[in-house]
């Protein structure tokens, strides 16, 4: 009978749990929350996500009703209530489930400032649920309204974008007004537009998913899906799928995901570790347009910054800044309008030229390419100004293959490294423009802070001996200074330029302390760490080459300009360079976590997830290499060593265009092997043409070694003989053992698909016969499961008739 009590007692004291457990993320009709009250919001069961008030960064007093990841320190916002303007509201505001309308949201004076809008039924219950959906439940289990269904910026895995859904971005960060950005989904497309804001009225679209099929209707986009693996894609008629995630996301067990329309116009998907160690912020995942800047071009609005503006790239996100004489209407509004800090006048009572009243800021590929009123054919740089300078309504003249006279307001400006072109900015002399950013590519002999003007001051008052001297100096000092600023290249009658900087063996000498520590060495030569002072102090690594062509002055440097013109988030940075005498030495940046052969083949064995997430971005970055750069480059010595990690472990490839700076002094036979031992293709041995096949051959090996943690020719594995990855791998394979190959690292089987999928492309990879082997962009579209990967032959056929 004791006995009994104890456990009736024990049931009575765990009841009040159970019903937790039972109602977790439920809320009751009723139930309020008032803002700013400290109150604990409305959590899902999780704790994943909240529903409640987010204090304004901007005023402490204001409210916003949202829907946040509660778990991170940002506290990101992925909804918000939102009618006729955000649902922001003062403090003491309180939000109520009501029978009859479902969420409601009053001032402190009871005057409404939002509700829900659930129609027709009653109102039993609400549920913030573990997907971050907020769902407002009637007595027949019927759901009578869900925040899904109303999104704002952001949509979250699970959640569904149906005909005519809509995204529209913020207005700022901490403004959740509707901004000049709209993503939608119409006619079976997936469009993103700029907004014309007082009128509603959509411009052209600068993103089109295209697809939507007219004379095929069942194959039109009928829903952008958001899966619980992570993928984006619109749902066709037909159950087709178009891909939008075009890299392989990151698990949603071991990931927050969501994707933004941010407030800069770019759609991103993002992701967030859910474990509290290592670095926890947002990361990019995949975006679209790539290039923003210059993919808004419709006639009317003011482009992807405000009018005067001028938009660059820094990775996929634009910056936006006014140029010199110009300032921010709006102080706050980084992306917004610019206006002229002087009066530009057709009326000008002066008895001054119009040479004393206006001069000009000099800035290289810039253009407002909607804004021409008038285009001289023919004219020079001298012409051009010249034409600008006498027209009273030119603002500024563009001189590319001609003269493009622009008018105010200026529309889409972007910064553009493939015009070609120089920009004449007009400003009044008397009126001084006020500090502001310098763009990435500005003349350095803009008018503002330059040097000269002091130096002109001086000149005026001192004798002819004294100025012709200052005149020296000053010539020297500014060659010297501006020597550094960017490398010109003459090939031909064309004139490349880069940002690469021209080093003096001393500078590198110094600053690698004499070459004092050596962080790597390989078939280039010996890589040194070192400090370089430029607009700040910067850790870089040297590589000293011991065998490159040592004459060839101009072919050596047309090769590093190559190298130099490469951008992509998977190649290491190249900084500059040094060519001084018998000295060649290259200048890249520092990658802090060394080489992808000390990640892989340490004690212990790296996560499944990283491993898979570095094979995508080698094979990223060399499907770059082949098929986008206006040269292709072919590596020739693809090896874990020369692959390199940055800070979050994303892999960047080393040593990309070295193999044909080493080959410019070798003879053009086909015999000359570059590349190591174990990752070189059969044809370097076989007298055959060397083609880009060679580095995906080398990709195979390398891949092999990413999934299993294994060297490519490992002793240790077969005592005295060597064993070959390659061949041990093909054998696992065609045996069904993959879990020996990884060594039964679960997190890996746990992937199976994958993991076998992996194991399919680096067969095809490593065919002895160069036709079987697919290009790297079919290697990366495999790899993601977008194309489907066909049972891979044997890969090396001939060598198995011989045993």
């Amino acid at each position: 009978m004791a006995s009994a009590t104890f456990y009736l007692i024990l049931l009575l004291c765990w009841l009040p749990y159970f019903a937790i457990a039972e109602t977790a993320g439920r809320v009751p009709v009723g139930e309020t929350l008032t803002a700013g009250n400290e109150a604990s919001p409305w959590l899902s069961p999780s704790g994943d996500f909240a529903f409640g008030f987010q204090e304004l960064k901007d005023n402490k007093d204001l409210f916003l009703l949202s829907i946040w990841y509660h778990n991170i320190p940002e506290k990101t916002v992925v909804w918000y209530g939102y009618g006729d303007a955000p649902a922001v509201a003062p403090r003491g505001s309180q939000v109520e489930l009501t029978v009859d309308r479902g969420l409601v949201l009053n001032d402190p004076q009871d005057q409404e400032i939002w509700n829900s809008a659930i129609g027709l039924g009653a109102v039993a219950y609400g549920v913030m649920n573990d997907t971050g959906n907020f769902v407002i439940v009637s007595g027949d289990s019927d759901e009578l309204w869900d925040s899904f269904s109303y999104p704002t910026d952001t949509l979250l895995p699970f959640q569904v974008m149906k005909t005519d859904g809509e995204l529209f971005s913020r207005r700022s960060e901490s403004n959740f007004s509707k901004g000049r950005f709209q993503l939608r989904f119409s006619d079976g497309n997936l469009v993103l537009s700029t907004v014309n804001l007082p009128t509603k009225s959509v411009y052209d679209d600068y993103y089109n998913s295209r697809t939507s099929d007219g004379s095929n209707p069942s194959n039109s986009g009928y829903r952008v899906m958001f899966n619980e693996s992570g993928y984006m894609y619109i749902l066709r008629r037909n159950d087709q799928r178009f891909i939008l995630t075009t890299v392989r996301p990151v698990s949603t067990a071991d990931f927050y995901q969501r994707a933004t329309l941010d407030y800069d116009g770019v759609f991103t998907q993002y992701f967030y570790p859910k474990a509290s160690t290592g670095n926890r912020s947002w990361s990019t995942l995949w975006s679209q347009p790539e290039n923003i800047c210059v993919g808004i071009d419709g006639g009317l609005g003011s482009g992807a910054c405000g009018f005067n503006n001028i938009c660059s790239l820094t990775g996929r996100k634009p910056m936006c800044n006014c140029p010199k004489g110009y300032s921010l209407i709006d102080k706050n509004d980084v992306y917004g309008s610019c206006k002229p800090d002087f009066e530009l006048s057709c009326n000008d009572e002066t008895q001054n030229s119009i040479e004393d009243l206006y001069d000009f800021f000099e800035i290289n590929d810039i253009d407002w390419p909607t804004s021409d009123y008038e285009f001289y054919k023919g004219y020079n740089e001298v012409e051009c100004r010249n034409s600008c300078l006498h027209d009273c309504l030119c603002a500024v003249a563009i001189s590319r293959e001609g003269c493009w006279k622009k008018k105010l307001p200026l529309s889409n400006g972007r910064v553009d490294s493939k015009l070609n072109a120089k920009a004449f900015i007009k400003y009044r002399k008397g009126d001084t423009p006020p500090a502001v950013h310098r763009l990435p590519n500005s003349d350095p002999s803009d008018k503002k802070g330059n040097p000269m003007s002091a130096t002109a001051s001086l000149l005026l008052g001192s004798s002819v001996f004294v100025n012709l001297i200052l005149v020296g100096a000053f010539g020297f000092g500014f060659f010297c200074i501006y020597k550094k600023k960017f490398v010109r290249v003459h090939q031909g009658e064309s004139t490349m330029e880069t940002n690469l900087h021209c080093f003096t063996y001393k500078e590198l000498a110094e600053a690698t302390d004499n070459f004092k520590e050596e962080v790597g060495r390989g078939s280039f030569g010996i890589v040194y760490k070192g400090l370089i002072q430029m607009s700040s102090i910067h850790t870089v690594a040297v590589k000293k080459l011991d065998r490159v062509f040592q004459d060839g002055e101009k072919e050596f440097k047309n090769e590093v300009m190559v190298i130099g013109q490469t951008h992509h988030k998977n190649l290491v940075r190249l900084i500059g360079f040094c060519e001084e005498g018998q000295h060649r030495l290259l200048v890249y940046e520092f990658l802090s976590n060394g080489t992808l052969a000390n990640f892989l083949f340490s004690n212990a064995m790296p996560n499944w997830n990283q491993r898979s997430q570095i094979a995508f971005g080698i094979a990223r970055g060399l499907a770059y290499l082949h098929e986008e750069c206006s040269t292709q480059i072919v590596h020739c010595d693809i090896k874990p060593q020369n692959v390199l990690l940055d800070q979050n472990y994303n892999a960047q490839i080393s040593d990309f265009g070295l193999a044909k700076l080493l080959m410019m002094n070798q003879s053009q036979t086909k015999t000359n092997i570059r590349g190591t031992k174990g990752y070189v293709a059969p044809e370097w041995f076989r007298n055959k043409p060397v083609t880009s096949k060679v580095d995906v051959y080398s990709y195979g090996v390398l891949l092999l070694e990413i999934i299993s943690c294994r060297k490519s020719i490992d002793v240790e594995m077969g005592g005295e003989n060597y064993v070959i990855l390659t061949d041990w791998a093909f054998d696992c394979y065609r045996s069904e053992k993959l879990d020996v190959l990884v060594e039964g690292d679960m997190e890996a089987l746990s992937a199976t698909r994958e993991l076998e999928r992996f194991v399919m492309v680096a067969i095809w990879c490593i065919q002895e016969d160069p036709a079987l082997r697919p290009i790297m962009r079919k290697v990366t579209q495999m790899l993601e499961g977008v194309v489907e990967v066909a049972v891979p032959p044997n890969p090396s056929p001939f060598a198995s008739s011989m045993n």
